[in-house]
């Protein structure tokens, strides 16, 4: 049979495909007799179940802080529309965390409320979080704050207010939802934590008066490289991913103290954000464990402009 074309359509990327081809006339009735003939014909071959483009998390529970905006909406979205149930933490956008998840079934999602500048809020977030479904299989560390008046000429009330505000958003709250999980992951045999930390944690900022961010984020980097090192062996895979720019309202109100995005762009290799989804893909492969000896590596998404 000689083809003349065909084409593969599909809804979504967890759909079925249907696959249509055209013929000749003459040869649809040669190869298909039962076919009727007719002058071009365009028939349905099958309705295929392929393999789906995004990774299977069908079945797996996720946790994602910092959920409502920017990287961690990315990460939650992306990783309910590939078969997750999804915990999704806010701090005060409730709005924010529903939109991010709108395409996600009602029965695979549910949205925490915690204030992680109270440290009893980010135990009770681990709490709420567990008894959803029993079991967190993938902990995605994410939120995080970024302060713009850190800087070293500040006077010393404002700078520790900086540095103790960030420390405890960034790091102290944090570093207690990494503690529930490893003793969760001990007691169940084993899960995914996926710590997102920062060029900036290797490289430094390019504006001093963020050094308490780039300071946290070179602390979750270090406790989560700690963890990988100390339960490779107990089935705790662990991962970091340091973004470069990203397209996030807190890179835009970066790019403003830089003096616009055009003059952020330039120093950027590829002349761009990093798109969220770039990380939340990232995170969503992470998330299946296939790689598991890539544990304790540090990935890099910052589109060639920064490379070690």
């Amino acid at each position: 049979m000689r083809w003349r074309g065909w084409r593969l359509q599909t809804k979504s990327p967890r759909q079925h495909f249907s696959w249509q081809a055209t013929w000749p006339a003459a040869s649809a009735g040669n190869c298909f007799p039962s076919m009727p003939a007719s002058p071009d014909p365009i028939w349905t071959i099958a309705s295929l179940e392929l393999e789906p483009l995004m990774p299977d998390l069908d079945g797996k529970t996720i946790l994602v802080t910092g959920a409502s905006k920017g990287i961690g909406a990315s990460i939650a979205r992306i990783a309910g529309e590939a078969g997750a149930f999804v915990i999704a933490h806010y701090g005060s956008d409730l709005p924010g965390a529903e939109a991010a998840l709108a395409t996600v079934p009602a029965e695979r999602k549910r949205f925490v409320q915690a204030d992680l500048h109270d440290l009893d809020a980010a135990e009770r977030l681990w709490d709420e979080a567990q008894a959803w479904r029993g079991r967190i299989d993938v902990f995605v560390n994410n939120a995080a704050i970024m302060r713009w008046n850190g800087g070293v000429d500040e006077d010393d009330e404002t700078w520790d207010a900086v540095w103790a505000e960030t420390l405890q958003v960034n790091v102290l709250a944090p570093a207690r939802l990494v503690r529930r999980a490893v003793k969760h992951y001990l007691a169940s045999g084993g899960g995914i934590l996926v710590t997102i930390s920062s060029w900036g944690a290797q490289r430094g900022v390019t504006n001093p008066a963020t050094m308490a961010y780039a300071a946290s984020k070179a602390a979750v980097k270090a406790m989560a490289q700690t963890i990988a090192r100390a339960h490779a062996r107990d089935n705790i895979l662990t991962y970091i991913i340091a973004p470069g720019v990203v397209g996030t309202q807190m890179s835009e109100a970066f790019a403003a103290t830089q003096g616009g995005t055009e003059k952020v762009f330039a120093g950027l290799a590829m002349g761009e954000w990093v798109p969220p989804d770039d990380i939340g893909h990232l995170v969503a492969f992470l998330a299946t464990g296939k790689s598991r000896h890539l544990s304790g590596a540090t990935l890099d998404v910052n589109g060639a402009t920064y490379i070690r």
